[in-house]
C-alpha cells in the first residue's frame, strides 16, 4: 500500500469520472464547438454568479492570464508574500505581464484590508509602479490551507473600488474553503473581478481550470490564453471529468479536512513534532526537532511519501485517494514514531 501525500494533485479519475469521459460528445474548442467544454463553462459561471467562464489547461495559467487581463507592464500587484503567483508560478508575473508585486507579510498567506490599504502607491507619483491589481489566494497553500474570513474579502473589495484597482482572486482551492466554512460561490462572485478555480486538486480531475469573470474583462481572455499557449481542441473529454468531479466530488471534501485534522492530533501528540500549524481544510503543516530529510527517507521506507517545504517545514495533504484504510494505516505508523 502506498501512501501519497504529496499533494492533492496526484489522484486518478474514479470509475464514474472515466465513464463521463469515455462519453464525453466533443469538437473544437477552439472553435468553440466543444460542447462539453461550453455546459462546464456556463455551468460553473451560473454557480458563481458570473457572466462568463473560460476554460484552461491548468490554474496557473488561469491565473496568468488574469493578471494579463488586468494589467499593464510597469504595473503592480499586490498579494501575499506567501503567494502562489509569486512563489509557484515561474515568474510569469514578470515573465508575462511585465508586471512586479508589493509583497505583504500577511497571517497564514492571508492579507488584510488595512494592509492592502497601506501598500497602495500613490497613483500621481510617477516614480514608484502604478497599483493596478490586488490578489488574494483561498485557501492559501502555503499558510497550510487557511481559509479567509469573508468579510475580511468585502473589505479589501471596498478598498480596490476606493481606488480603482481590479481585484482577482486564486481559488485554486476554493471548493475546499467553501464546504469549511459553508459559503457559498455566489457570494465570491459578487465581489471579485475575476476567480479561477482548480478542477485537478481536491475534485480529483486529471487536469483544468476556469477563469471567470465579468463578460467586459473576459472578452480578451480567449485571446490571452491563445497568447499563452492555452488552445485546445477536442477538450471535452477533460471538461466532462470536471463536469462529473463538480457534481460528485465537493461535499466530500469534508472528509479530506476531518482526515487532516485526525493526522493534526496525532502529530501534536509525538515528542519530535515541534508545531503543528491550525488546520482549516486538507492541508497540515508541522515543523520538527531532527532532521526532516531523515523523516522523509524514514517514512518513505514504509510507503509513506510527502514533501518538505524548506525552513525546516513538513506538509501533508489528504485527498481522493487518501482511502480510510490508509488513513488508519498511516495514524498507526506515526504513532510508531
Amino acid at each position: 500500500m502506498i501512501i501519497d501525500l504529496r499533494s492533492d494533485t496526484v489522484t486518478r479519475p474514479t470509475s464514474g469520472m472515466l465513464d463521463a469521459m469515455m462519453n464525453a460528445e466533443v469538437g473544437d474548442d477552439v472553435y468553440k464547438e466543444d460542447p462539453t467544454v461550453n455546459i462546464l463553462e456556463e455551468k460553473v459561471a451560473a454557480m458563481f454568479g458570473m457572466d462568463t467562464a473560460l476554460f484552461f489547461p491548468s490554474g496557473t495559467m488561469a491565473n496568468q492570464a488574469a493578471i494579463k487581463l488586468h494589467t499593464q507592464p510597469g504595473e503592480q500587484l499586490i498579494a501575499d508574500a506567501y503567494a502562489h503567483i509569486y512563489n509557484y508560478e515561474g515568474g510569469g508575473v514578470s515573465f508575462n505581464s511585465g508586471v512586479s508585486c508589493k509583497l505583504i507579510q500577511g497571517h497564514r498567506g492571508m492579507i488584510t484590508a488595512d494592509q492592502v490599504a497601506v501598500s497602495i502607491n500613490p497613483p500621481d507619483f510617477y516614480h514608484s509602479p502604478l497599483t493596478s491589481l490586488v490578489c488574494v489566494e483561498n485557501t492559501a497553500n502555503k499558510g497550510g490551507g487557511a481559509c479567509y474570513d469573508f468579510k475580511e474579502i468585502k473589505k479589501i473589495r471596498n478598498i480596490c473600488t476606493q481606488n480603482d484597482l481590479r481585484f482577482h482572486l486564486d481559488g485554486a482551492r476554493l471548493w475546499n474553503a467553501l464546504v469549511a466554512k459553508g459559503e457559498n460561490p455566489k457570494q465570491y462572485g459578487e465581489v471579485f473581478d475575476t476567480i479561477s478555480v482548480c478542477l485537478s486538486k481536491g475534485l480529483g480531475a486529471p487536469m483544468g481550470s476556469l477563469l471567470l469573470g465579468k463578460q467586459s474583462i473576459m472578452n480578451k481572455a480567449i485571446r490571452v490564453r491563445k497568447l499563452l499557449g492555452g488552445g485546445m481542441r477536442q477538450i471535452g473529454y477533460m471538461a466532462a471529468a470536471g463536469l462529473y468531479a463538480i457534481d460528485h466530488h465537493i461535499d466530500r471534501l469534508a472528509d479530506d479536512h476531518k482526515k487532516a485534522k485526525e493526522i493534526g492530533e496525532a502529530l501534536e501528540g509525538l515528542s519530535f513534532v515541534k508545531n503543528v500549524a491550525p488546520i482549516d481544510t486538507n492541508i497540515v503543516i508541522f515543523t520538527i526537532t531532527g532532521n526532516e530529510e531523515d523523516f522523509i527517507a524514514k517514512m518513505a521506507k514504509k510507503n509513506i511519501h510527502f514533501y518538505g517545504m524548506g525552513e525546516g517545514k513538513l506538509r501533508f495533504v489528504t485527498h481522493l485517494d487518501y482511502t480510510a484504510t490508509m488513513h488508519e494505516y498511516f495514524l498507526t505508523i506515526l504513532s510508531s514514531f
